[in-house]
Protein backbone atom coordinates (compact mmCIF):
# COMPACT_ATOMS: atom_id res chain seq x y z
CA UNK A 1 0.00 0.00 0.00
CA UNK A 2 1.08 3.52 -1.15
CA UNK A 3 -0.01 7.12 0.65
CA UNK A 4 0.13 10.09 0.47
CA UNK A 5 -0.78 13.27 1.92
CA UNK A 6 -0.74 17.18 1.09
CA UNK A 7 -2.47 20.17 3.40
CA UNK A 8 -3.40 23.90 2.04
CA UNK A 9 -4.41 27.14 4.58
CA UNK A 10 -7.32 28.81 2.82
CA UNK A 11 -8.09 32.40 4.06
CA UNK A 12 -11.88 31.20 5.26
CA UNK A 13 -13.75 29.81 7.70
CA UNK A 14 -13.97 25.46 7.82
CA UNK A 15 -17.45 25.34 7.27
CA UNK A 16 -17.30 27.39 3.95
CA UNK A 17 -14.21 25.73 2.82
CA UNK A 18 -15.97 22.05 3.86
CA UNK A 19 -19.38 22.90 2.14
CA UNK A 20 -17.46 24.06 -1.06
CA UNK A 21 -15.15 20.61 -1.31
CA UNK A 22 -18.29 18.40 -0.39
CA UNK A 23 -20.51 19.58 -3.12
CA UNK A 24 -21.00 17.09 -5.34
CA UNK A 25 -22.45 19.55 -8.36
CA UNK A 26 -19.26 21.25 -7.86
CA UNK A 27 -16.35 18.76 -7.64
CA UNK A 28 -15.49 19.01 -10.84
CA UNK A 29 -14.28 22.46 -10.60
CA UNK A 30 -11.36 21.29 -7.77
CA UNK A 31 -10.45 17.72 -8.47
CA UNK A 32 -7.54 16.76 -10.84
CA UNK A 33 -8.85 17.82 -14.37
CA UNK A 34 -9.18 13.74 -15.19
CA UNK A 35 -11.55 12.80 -12.97
CA UNK A 36 -15.02 13.62 -12.82
CA UNK A 37 -17.75 12.80 -10.12
CA UNK A 38 -21.27 11.90 -10.92
CA UNK A 39 -23.78 11.70 -8.25
CA UNK A 40 -25.67 8.65 -7.73
CA UNK A 41 -27.64 7.04 -5.11
CA UNK A 42 -25.69 8.91 -2.23
CA UNK A 43 -23.06 7.42 -1.01
CA UNK A 44 -22.63 5.69 -4.39
CA UNK A 45 -20.83 7.60 -6.65
CA UNK A 46 -19.33 6.80 -10.19
CA UNK A 47 -15.80 8.42 -10.95
CA UNK A 48 -14.70 8.48 -14.94
CA UNK A 49 -11.31 8.81 -15.26
CA UNK A 50 -9.82 10.74 -18.80
CA UNK A 51 -6.85 8.52 -18.34
CA UNK A 52 -8.33 5.23 -18.57
CA UNK A 53 -11.27 6.44 -20.15
CA UNK A 54 -12.99 4.03 -17.58
CA UNK A 55 -16.28 4.38 -15.06
CA UNK A 56 -15.76 3.46 -12.24
CA UNK A 57 -18.26 2.67 -9.33
CA UNK A 58 -17.48 4.48 -5.72
CA UNK A 59 -18.73 5.94 -2.75
CA UNK A 60 -18.51 9.60 -1.46
CA UNK A 61 -19.38 9.98 2.16
CA UNK A 62 -19.80 13.87 3.61
CA UNK A 63 -19.40 13.80 7.41
CA UNK A 64 -20.31 17.32 7.87
CA UNK A 65 -20.13 17.28 11.72
CA UNK A 66 -16.63 16.65 11.02
CA UNK A 67 -16.04 18.13 8.75
CA UNK A 68 -14.53 15.35 6.56
CA UNK A 69 -14.81 13.66 3.35
CA UNK A 70 -14.17 10.29 2.64
CA UNK A 71 -14.08 8.51 -0.46
CA UNK A 72 -13.20 4.71 -2.21
CA UNK A 73 -13.52 2.51 -5.16
CA UNK A 74 -16.39 0.18 -4.34
CA UNK A 75 -15.50 -2.89 -6.74
CA UNK A 76 -12.11 -2.83 -7.55
CA UNK A 77 -10.52 -1.59 -3.89
CA UNK A 78 -8.00 0.13 -6.02
CA UNK A 79 -7.87 3.49 -3.24
CA UNK A 80 -9.52 5.32 -0.24
CA UNK A 81 -8.91 8.87 0.85
CA UNK A 82 -10.36 11.46 2.77
CA UNK A 83 -10.27 15.10 2.73
CA UNK A 84 -10.53 17.21 6.37
CA UNK A 85 -11.15 20.87 7.15
CA UNK A 86 -9.81 22.10 10.82
CA UNK A 87 -10.01 25.56 11.52
CA UNK A 88 -7.21 27.60 12.34
CA UNK A 89 -6.92 30.90 14.17
CA UNK A 90 -8.83 34.36 12.47
CA UNK A 91 -10.91 32.52 10.26
CA UNK A 92 -8.51 30.43 8.13
CA UNK A 93 -8.97 26.80 7.70
CA UNK A 94 -6.44 24.13 6.74
CA UNK A 95 -7.36 21.67 4.67
CA UNK A 96 -5.38 17.88 4.01
CA UNK A 97 -5.98 15.35 1.77
CA UNK A 98 -4.92 11.68 2.23
CA UNK A 99 -4.91 8.92 -0.46
CA UNK A 100 -4.11 5.35 -0.37
CA UNK A 101 -3.25 3.27 -2.83
CA UNK A 102 -3.81 -0.76 -2.42
CA UNK A 103 -2.82 -2.10 -5.60
CA UNK A 104 0.39 -0.53 -7.90
CA UNK A 105 -0.95 -0.89 -10.91
CA UNK A 106 -3.63 2.09 -9.05
CA UNK A 107 -1.14 4.24 -8.53
CA UNK A 108 0.13 6.97 -10.70
CA UNK A 109 3.46 7.41 -8.96
CA UNK A 110 4.27 9.58 -6.08
CA UNK A 111 5.44 12.58 -8.33
CA UNK A 112 1.86 12.65 -10.41
CA UNK A 113 0.11 12.11 -7.28
CA UNK A 114 1.40 15.51 -5.67
CA UNK A 115 1.20 17.68 -7.86
CA UNK A 116 -2.34 16.52 -8.64
CA UNK A 117 -3.12 16.72 -4.89
CA UNK A 118 -1.21 20.43 -5.04
CA UNK A 119 -3.15 21.41 -7.99
CA UNK A 120 -6.62 19.95 -6.49
CA UNK A 121 -5.76 22.36 -3.11
CA UNK A 122 -4.71 25.63 -5.29
CA UNK A 123 -8.03 24.87 -7.02
CA UNK A 124 -10.05 24.29 -4.22
CA UNK A 125 -8.86 27.43 -2.60
CA UNK A 126 -9.62 29.47 -5.81
CA UNK A 127 -13.58 28.21 -5.11
CA UNK A 128 -13.78 28.98 -2.12
CA UNK A 129 -12.51 32.17 -2.22
CA UNK A 130 -14.94 32.98 -5.24
CA UNK A 131 -17.83 31.19 -3.18
CA UNK A 132 -16.65 33.91 -0.58
CA UNK A 133 -16.42 36.93 -2.38
CA UNK A 134 -20.05 36.57 -3.68
CA UNK A 135 -21.42 35.96 -0.74
CA UNK A 136 -19.68 39.03 1.15
CA UNK A 137 -20.14 41.31 -2.06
Amino acid sequence: MTEYERSRTMPALPEHVFDQAADVGQMDAWLPQDLHVDAGEPPAVTVHENRTGQDVAAQLRARREQLRLEWGTREQGGYTGWLQVAGLDSGTSEVTVHLSFFEEGHDPGEEAVHAALDRSLQRLEEQVRLRVDNAAG
